[in-house]
């Protein structure tokens, strides 16, 4: 079991802007470690719910098994996709009765430091990067085994903002050649070779942007974005609340132009015009926090 410390990102801020009262029903979408459900499902209480989903049935048992042991009994939670959400709504008879929904789009520390999935680079594993692996077939390895070179590029440009996706592009087809990748030790080899030596002195390991583009193409992550927030819509009750969590400028732009959209067919009220960000304090407790933006909206119709 993965006993790292889960720090719920902007969870004074979630509360505030989802305001959670005895006796309501939310969905925690993604719901991970775990954090922001039960502080809401503390307010709710016995007669309230959060619903909790994440596509990561091993990451779901451990949360389980810690719920088990506090004592958490209204958090009933559901191993799927979050563009499911709908079919989740009305498994539990709760569809247009939600009072609030929850997505953190962060990438979680337990697919990190314990899956063995192949999500950093730090480790010799498997190039999976897949969040299920029951229901999703396509791998970061298949990506860089088969796909064009044209294919590569482009979601090395798009979803990683790579400055340099054209020489790693042309170095991964050039070493699938010779032999196939199979871990993250054979990927990150061959960008450590690719990118020129200046730039890689700087913040961030030359890896990293080419990582996280593979892990959002194999996970369909921005298309899940854009599929999930519009069901949350659909379930949530006129009043409802939508809360999304973003970490990079790819996701947040989505939720920005999705909810900005329901306001201009006054079918939704912005919540705040700016999105809130995490404070100096919380910063310092918790790193990850630096880059996280909050928005919302408020159903209308």
């Amino acid at each position: 079991m993965n006993n790292s410390i889960h720090l719920p990102v902007l969870l004074e801020e979630v509360l505030r802007v989802l305001d959670p009262h005895p006796g309501q029903i939310f969905i925690d979408a993604t719901v991970n470690g775990g954090g922001h459900a039960r502080a809401i499902a503390e307010r709710v209480g016995e007669k309230g719910k959060v619903i909790g989903i994440d596509w990561d049935c091993e990451l779901l048992c451990e949360l389980g098994i810690k719920n088990k042991e506090l004592g958490i009994r209204n958090m009933p939670l559901e191993c799927r996709n979050y563009t499911e959400i709908g079919a989740i709504a009305k498994k539990f008879r709760v569809a247009e009765k939600v009072d609030g929904v929850l997505f953190d789009l962060g990438f979680s520390s337990h697919h990190v430091e314990s899956s063995g999935r192949g999500f950093s680079f730090l480790k010799d594993e498997p190039l999976d990067m897949r969040y299920s692996a029951h229901e999703n077939e396509l791998t970061a390895a298949k990506i860089c085994n088969t796909w064009s070179y044209d294919a590569i590029a482009n979601i090395l440009r798009r979803f990683g903002e790579e400055r340099y996706a054209k020489r790693i592009t042309g170095a991964i087809l050039l070493r699938r050649r010779m032999r196939p990748f199979r871990t993250t030790g054979d990927l990150t080899s061959v960008i450590d070779r690719a990118v020129p030596r200046g730039p890689r002195r700087g913040r961030i390991h030359p890896a990293t942007r080419t990582f996280q583009a593979l892990r959002i193409a194999v996970n369909r992550e921005l298309e899940n974005v854009r599929e999930g927030i519009a069901r949350a819509f659909e379930v949530v009750k006129k009043g409802g609340r939508v809360a999304v969590i973003s970490f990079h400028s790819l996701e947040d732009w989505i939720v920005k132009e999705q909810f900005r959209s329901y306001e201009k067919e006054n079918r939704a009220l912005l919540l705040m015009k700016k999105p809130m960000s995490a404070s100096y304090e919380e910063v310092k407790l918790n790193p990850r926090a630096r880059s996280a933006k909050l928005r919302a909206i408020a159903k209308q119709k």
